[in-house]
């Protein structure tokens, strides 16, 4: 095991992986931004050291900067976390060239998931289902309209590169297909670096669900069950659920052990996440993340799985903890991600938190590095928290969160606290009749 990892992250998700960590006895290493000296991961840590001024691109994201943290502290390997460097495959071989472990995939998974449409072929070879369009790169117009006549208008014009909704275009009959093309050309250029676009049919009514895989890099690879993330804003996903209320328990023991399978053969190492659409019965591959998820919480109720503590594990050479048929799942489990957002509009809400009094009882989690007198940075993504909850069925799962969402207070800033408290109250949530478009349809009519 390790002697010392340093967490290249911040806020919720570094305070997580320091827990895990302590847990099995590893010392830590926080690194922060000038913004972020006060933070809980900051005092909790047993190193820390300042890797340079607010913007991520000269802290977080400053390899050079992280590497000297390493050397300075000794610390032998690297826990990414998610987003900032987690899926940077230039980043995990400089590690490998420094003989720091990267705890997470292998480079070469991390880079051919990277680009959506290189995964989407590796998907389709390695069994997993995906949704009809482009094999490459569309160029040209022309391409592109005989493709979308192929598999059928809407289409969705998307970025090799990237995510978030960014560089995403629907085009919905061929008048609208040359506007979508060049605007999403645009977006994946600016946000990306990278004007590479491939198509895909649009569904109209699907829900996003995802599957937590693990593997060792040995050949032996686990599903830990699926998460219904179909409740979102703009791609971003706002709350999710695990099991998913739409499947039956034979549709999900199917695509578990397909991915699992894919998995094995791809002798993937780490935690990922094959993330589909669903519809009618039937799941489309969108993408793989090569990292830890935001929702990772809400599997980890279900199945009693520390998902942190198996990385740290496989990372430092060894075989997975669990068998599949090993594996419980139990009860129902649902993640509310807390933001410093205008709970309607969404305007960031930055600053000081006068008050902080998070809810408990059974069943209850919250994970954050939030705190009463803290002072929420502009500069970063605005998760403060993350409200879980877990009950032996839905229905106490969901009365569960409405009791503990009335509870939680965050004086001080603007939070989107009062906007859970609707939608879980809210007929269509009860019933789970909801979809990846209900959300934005749900927004606009409250602006009606």
């Amino acid at each position: 095991m390790f002697d010392k990892v340093l967490i290249a992250n911040r806020g919720e998700i570094a305070l997580r992986i320091q827990r895990a960590c302590k847990e099995l006895g590893i010392a830590t290493v926080a690194v922060h931004s000038t913004a972020d000296a006060d933070a809980m991961h900051v005092r909790l840590a047993d190193e820390s050291v300042c890797i340079g001024p607010p913007p991520a691109s000269d802290s977080y994201l400053n390899i050079p900067s992280l590497l000297v943290a390493c050397e300075i502290t000794g610390a032998d390997a690297i826990h990414p976390g998610y987003g900032f460097l987690s899926e940077n495959a230039k980043f995990a071989e400089i590690l490998e060239d420094y003989n720091i472990t990267f705890i997470g995939p292998e480079s070469r998974h991390i880079r051919v998931m990277g680009d959506k449409i290189a995964a989407k072929k590796t998907a389709k070879q390695l069994g997993i289902p995906v949704i009809p369009g482009s094999e490459n790169a569309v160029d040209t117009v022309q391409e592109a309209l005989s493709i979308s006549k192929e598999i059928g208008f809407p289409v969705l014009i998307k970025a090799a590169s990237g995510g978030g909704g960014r560089g995403m275009k629907v085009a919905r009959n061929p008048e609208e297909l040359s506007l979508a093309l060049s605007t999403a050309r645009a977006e994946a250029k600016s946000s990306f670096g990278d004007d590479n676009v491939y198509i895909e049919k649009f569904l109209t009514q699907p829900r996003h669900i995802e599957i937590q895989i693990f593997g060792d890099g040995r050949g032996n690879a686990i599903h830990l069950g699926e998460r219904d993330c179909s409740l979102q804003r703009r791609h971003q996903k706002l709350l999710e659920e695990a099991p998913s209320p739409a499947l039956n328990d034979e549709a999900r023991a199917k695509i578990g052990i397909t991915v699992a399978e894919a998995m094995r053969k791809l002798r993937y190492r780490g935690a990922g996440t094959v993330e589909f659409l669903y519809e009618n019965s039937n799941f489309y591959f969108i993408e793989m993340n090569t990292r830890l998820q935001v929702e990772h919480p809400i599997t980890e109720m279900i199945t009693g799985v520390d998902l942190v503590i198996e990385q740290l594990r496989i990372a430092a050479g060894a075989e997975l903890s669990l068998k599949q048929d090993e594996l419980k799942f139990i009860g129902h489990a649902i993640e509310c991600r807390i933001n410093a957002e205008h709970s309607h509009t969404f305007a960031p809400s930055p600053g000081k938190i006068t008050y902080w009094h998070p809810p408990g009882g059974l069943g209850v989690r919250v994970d954050s590095g939030a705190y009463q007198g803290y002072n929420i940075p502009p500069y970063y993504d605005s998760l403060i928290g993350k409200l879980i909850v877990h009950g032996q069925t839905r229905n106490e799962c969901l009365m569960r969160l409405r009791r503990c969402l009335s509870e939680f207070v965050i004086d001080g800033i603007n939070t989107t606290i009062p906007l859970f408290s609707e939608l879980v109250k809210h007929p269509d949530i009860v019933n789970a009749m909801y979809d990846i478009h209900w959300m934005e349809n749900y927004l606009k009519n409250q602006k009606q």
